[in-house]
Protein backbone atom coordinates (compact mmCIF):
# COMPACT_ATOMS: atom_id res chain seq x y z
CA UNK A 1 0.00 0.00 0.00
CA UNK A 2 1.39 3.39 -1.03
CA UNK A 3 1.04 6.23 1.43
CA UNK A 4 1.53 9.92 0.73
CA UNK A 5 2.05 12.16 3.72
CA UNK A 6 1.94 15.95 3.40
CA UNK A 7 3.42 18.44 5.82
CA UNK A 8 4.27 22.11 6.00
CA UNK A 9 0.88 23.77 6.00
CA UNK A 10 -0.07 26.54 8.37
CA UNK A 11 -1.10 30.14 8.78
CA UNK A 12 0.82 32.82 6.90
CA UNK A 13 0.26 36.50 6.17
CA UNK A 14 -0.41 37.74 2.65
CA UNK A 15 2.86 38.06 0.77
CA UNK A 16 4.48 35.36 2.86
CA UNK A 17 5.87 31.95 1.95
CA UNK A 18 5.37 28.32 2.87
CA UNK A 19 6.93 25.09 1.69
CA UNK A 20 4.85 21.95 1.54
CA UNK A 21 6.40 18.49 1.51
CA UNK A 22 4.95 15.17 0.44
CA UNK A 23 6.76 11.92 1.12
CA UNK A 24 5.78 8.62 -0.44
CA UNK A 25 6.22 5.33 1.34
CA UNK A 26 5.04 1.79 0.99
CA UNK A 27 5.58 -1.11 -1.27
CA UNK A 28 6.15 -0.74 -5.03
CA UNK A 29 5.95 3.00 -5.30
CA UNK A 30 6.53 3.35 -9.02
CA UNK A 31 4.50 6.38 -10.00
CA UNK A 32 6.19 8.54 -12.60
CA UNK A 33 4.72 11.89 -11.63
CA UNK A 34 3.45 13.76 -8.60
CA UNK A 35 1.09 16.65 -8.37
CA UNK A 36 -0.41 19.14 -5.95
CA UNK A 37 -4.09 20.00 -5.88
CA UNK A 38 -6.11 22.23 -3.58
CA UNK A 39 -9.67 22.59 -2.47
CA UNK A 40 -11.37 25.33 -0.51
CA UNK A 41 -14.88 25.18 0.99
CA UNK A 42 -17.60 25.32 -1.60
CA UNK A 43 -15.19 24.99 -4.50
CA UNK A 44 -14.11 22.13 -6.69
CA UNK A 45 -10.69 20.58 -6.39
CA UNK A 46 -8.18 22.59 -8.41
CA UNK A 47 -4.93 21.54 -10.04
CA UNK A 48 -1.92 23.48 -8.77
CA UNK A 49 1.31 21.93 -10.06
CA UNK A 50 2.82 18.65 -11.20
CA UNK A 51 6.27 17.24 -11.86
CA UNK A 52 7.65 14.21 -13.67
CA UNK A 53 10.06 12.25 -11.49
CA UNK A 54 12.39 11.49 -14.39
CA UNK A 55 13.65 14.62 -16.06
CA UNK A 56 11.73 17.03 -13.87
CA UNK A 57 9.25 18.42 -16.40
CA UNK A 58 6.65 20.56 -14.68
CA UNK A 59 3.14 21.93 -15.15
CA UNK A 60 1.52 24.83 -13.30
CA UNK A 61 -1.91 26.34 -13.16
CA UNK A 62 -2.11 29.93 -14.38
CA UNK A 63 -3.18 31.08 -10.92
CA UNK A 64 0.13 30.04 -9.31
CA UNK A 65 2.61 30.32 -12.19
CA UNK A 66 5.52 32.52 -11.20
CA UNK A 67 4.73 32.26 -7.49
CA UNK A 68 4.84 28.51 -6.76
CA UNK A 69 7.63 26.08 -7.58
CA UNK A 70 7.37 22.30 -7.54
CA UNK A 71 10.48 20.19 -7.05
CA UNK A 72 11.35 16.61 -6.18
CA UNK A 73 14.05 14.65 -4.39
CA UNK A 74 14.16 11.21 -5.95
CA UNK A 75 16.33 9.73 -3.21
CA UNK A 76 13.85 10.75 -0.53
CA UNK A 77 10.70 10.02 -2.57
CA UNK A 78 9.63 13.53 -1.63
CA UNK A 79 8.02 16.27 -3.67
CA UNK A 80 7.95 19.89 -2.52
CA UNK A 81 5.77 22.88 -3.27
CA UNK A 82 7.44 26.20 -2.54
CA UNK A 83 4.75 28.86 -2.31
CA UNK A 84 5.78 32.51 -2.43
CA UNK A 85 3.82 35.76 -2.57
CA UNK A 86 0.85 34.01 -1.03
CA UNK A 87 -2.59 35.56 -1.40
CA UNK A 88 -5.77 35.05 0.64
CA UNK A 89 -7.26 33.22 -2.34
CA UNK A 90 -4.54 30.57 -1.97
CA UNK A 91 -6.24 29.45 1.25
CA UNK A 92 -7.25 25.81 0.85
CA UNK A 93 -6.48 22.25 1.83
CA UNK A 94 -3.55 21.16 -0.30
CA UNK A 95 -3.27 17.54 -1.41
CA UNK A 96 -0.40 15.74 -3.04
CA UNK A 97 -1.04 12.88 -5.42
CA UNK A 98 0.84 10.38 -7.56
CA UNK A 99 0.15 9.41 -11.15
CA UNK A 100 1.63 7.06 -13.77
CA UNK A 101 2.40 10.02 -16.05
CA UNK A 102 2.57 13.81 -15.99
CA UNK A 103 -0.97 15.16 -16.03
CA UNK A 104 -3.07 18.03 -14.73
CA UNK A 105 -6.23 15.89 -14.46
CA UNK A 106 -7.08 14.80 -10.95
CA UNK A 107 -8.93 11.68 -12.02
CA UNK A 108 -5.72 10.33 -13.53
CA UNK A 109 -3.95 10.26 -10.17
CA UNK A 110 -3.88 6.91 -8.36
CA UNK A 111 -2.78 7.85 -4.87
CA UNK A 112 -3.66 10.81 -2.65
CA UNK A 113 -2.43 12.21 0.62
CA UNK A 114 -4.64 13.29 3.48
CA UNK A 115 -4.17 17.00 2.85
CA UNK A 116 -2.64 19.89 4.74
CA UNK A 117 -4.35 23.20 5.50
CA UNK A 118 -2.87 26.43 4.19
CA UNK A 119 -4.44 29.66 5.46
CA UNK A 120 -3.36 33.05 4.15
CA UNK A 121 -4.70 35.79 6.34
CA UNK A 122 -3.62 38.91 8.17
Amino acid sequence: QVQLVESGGGLVQPGGSLRLSCTASGRSFSSNASGWFRQSPGKEREFVAAIRWSGGSTRYSDSVKGRFTIARDNRKNTVYLQMNSLKPEDTAVYYCAAAPFLTTQGDQYDYWGQGTQVTVSS
